[in-house]
């Protein structure tokens, strides 16, 4: 007959975190937020550690060149979405690592024959005010120059006046060598009361754009992420299908770490991925898998040679894979039993597999649970979906602005190779939704509230770093009515009322 699990299964905002004794020394500035993303021998370094634990999900509305830009400069790492081709993938590797921090590629690039309406809508679209003009258009064609909203007049301008009319021409531009280093180029946008300086080659084609305003980003970003040579850390989600075809091309584009993206890992697929890959690229190529649910599947990934493990199924706030097949666990239960796995596999072998909690956050304290639980990072979705650096569109909708953010398992995405059982290559039914999500500005600003609520919860634990955290953490379970009493009630809100 089936097993039949004894306990219910929980969410996190079933749990909340009893606090334990703060030292003189449990203040927000000394927590530090490190942890391993891959595994790695006792006594030994992980090759991959992140600053902060948090990895952006492998979904075409979430983790983009963009996205995974913005969150290395924080710490963390995105796994570029897999359900386009291997070259577009490689391609957003690529840019990523070859970006180089404060030096930008232009992406609003106009002709000498562009129109002033034309740069109008531009604006609208990209929110840039800045715009190269180059001689064909190309972010890298002949810089012959600049327009800033600083050029025109849209009241006593006609909409169809050229960009040649109105731009600050080539002749009166400062500008410098595109080998000029960081710090140079800085100097002298500072020297010249500069707000952005061109970078052009011997062949006055453009290379890149220094901007002020970047100069105050680039000090702050203590905690970026990057690799031996200085660039970005990114990560690339596979499938079980096209391995063979897409990992070499991941690779040589420079990726970081892979993850085999899918609804369900505990398959002979998984396996044969993993040893594939172990096997062609030797075991210094990273590649995470899941999502698993239970002991038995993380055992079962370590064993085929998982770098990390993902927890998580029907979890996410635009899965319905409960719903359509009646498969997966609440998402606090599944990571307690998953991490007890992990540690006794690390107790057995001497290998420490990290944990990752994929799903299931709502809120910010949602988070500090799952790392209190036992997980090393979370990937997050929606999470990252509301801001600026994802790739979707910005809409508004009775006077509110929200992003789009959809599944894999949708219709808009069908990516088919995510839900894969070795049968057709088509999605035979819906997984997913298409959504909107209340858009909230950019990550840096977000995110940061979010670290210093968990480095702040913490604190109230005792802890400082997330192996303490694991150790000291006391976690109870609440009662639907106590959920109640922990947000406001019995009161009347102030903006209830409306303001004049």
């Amino acid at each position: 007959m089936a097993y039949y699990f004894t306990e219910p299964s929980h969410t996190f905002g079933e749990y909340l975190l009893v606090p334990g004794y703060s030292s003189e020394e449990c203040v927000p500035a000394n927590v530090s937020l490190q942890t391993p993303l891959v595994k790695f021998r006792r006594g030994e370094e992980p090759k991959i550690k992140m600053n902060i634990p948090m990895t952006s999900a492998i979904m075409q509305a979430v983790s983009n060149d963009t996205m995974a830009i913005a969150l290395a400069r924080e710490g963390g790492v995105s796994f570029i979405y897999g359900s386009q081709t291997p070259e577009q993938e490689a391609a957003m590797i690529s840019r990523v690592k070859n970006y180089k921090s404060g030096f930008v590629s232009s992406d609003s690039n106009i002709k000498p024959t562009t129109t002033l309406g034309e740069v109008l809508a531009l604006k609208d679209e990209t929110g840039h005010s800045t715009m190269a003009v180059t001689e064909d258009g190309t972010p890298n064609g002949k810089l012959v120059g600049i327009v800033t909203s600083r050029d025109y007049r849209v009241t006593r301008m006609s909409f169809d006046t050229p960009v040649k009319d109105f731009m600050t021409p080539f002749e009166r531009l400062i500008y410098a060598d595109a080998n000029l280093t960081l710090p140079q180029a800085n100097d002298l946008i500072w020297e010249h009361k500069l707000n952005m300086l061109p970078l052009i080659d011997e062949n006055r084609r453009l290379r890149y754009m220094v901007f002020r305003k970047d100069y105050t980003d680039n000090k702050e970003n203590e905690l970026e992420l990057i690799d031996e040579r200085k660039r970005y850390i990114v990560g690339a989600g596979i499938n079980t299908r096209d391995y063979a075809e897409r990992v070499p091309a991941l690779l040589e584009a420079g990726a970081d770490v892979l993850c085999i993206d899918s609804s369900e890992g505990y398959s002979e697929w998984q396996k044969k991925t993993l040893e594939y890959i172990h096997k062609e690229f030797g075991e210094d190529v990273k590649v995470g898998a899941g999502n698993v649910v239970d002991g038995e599947g993380f055992r079962f990934l370590a064993d085929a040679g998982a770098d990390f493990v993902k927890v998580g199924i029907g979890g996410g706030s635009i899965c319905i894979t409960r719903e359509t097949k009646g498969i997966g666990r609440g998402q606090a239960t599944a990571v307690i039993d998953v991490c007890r796995a992990r540690d006794e596999y690390f107790k057995e072998t001497g290998v420490y597999i990290p944990v990752c909690s994929d799903g299931g956050i709502v809120h910010d304290y949602h988070m500090t649970l799952a790392l209190a639980m036992g997980a090393d990072f979370m990937m997050l979705g929606r999470y990252f979906s509301r801001f600026d650096e994802s790739p979707t569109d910005k809409v508004k909708v009775n006077g509110t602005y929200y992003k789009e953010y959809w599944g894999e398992g949708s219709n808009r995405a069908r990516n088919w190779q995510r839900y894969d059982l070795g049968g057709d290559r088509k999605l035979s039914f819906e997984e997913g939704v298409d959504s909107y999500v209340p858009y909230a500005g950019s990550l840096r600003d977000n995110i940061h509230i979010s670290l210093s609520k968990i480095r702040s919860t913490m604190c109230n634990c005792g802890a400082l770093t997330l192996g303490e955290l694991r150790d000291k953490a006391k976690i109870t379970l609440v009662s639907s009515t106590s959920i109640v009493e922990g947000g406001s009630h019995d009161v009347i809100l102030k903006d209830k009322f409306g303001r004049d």
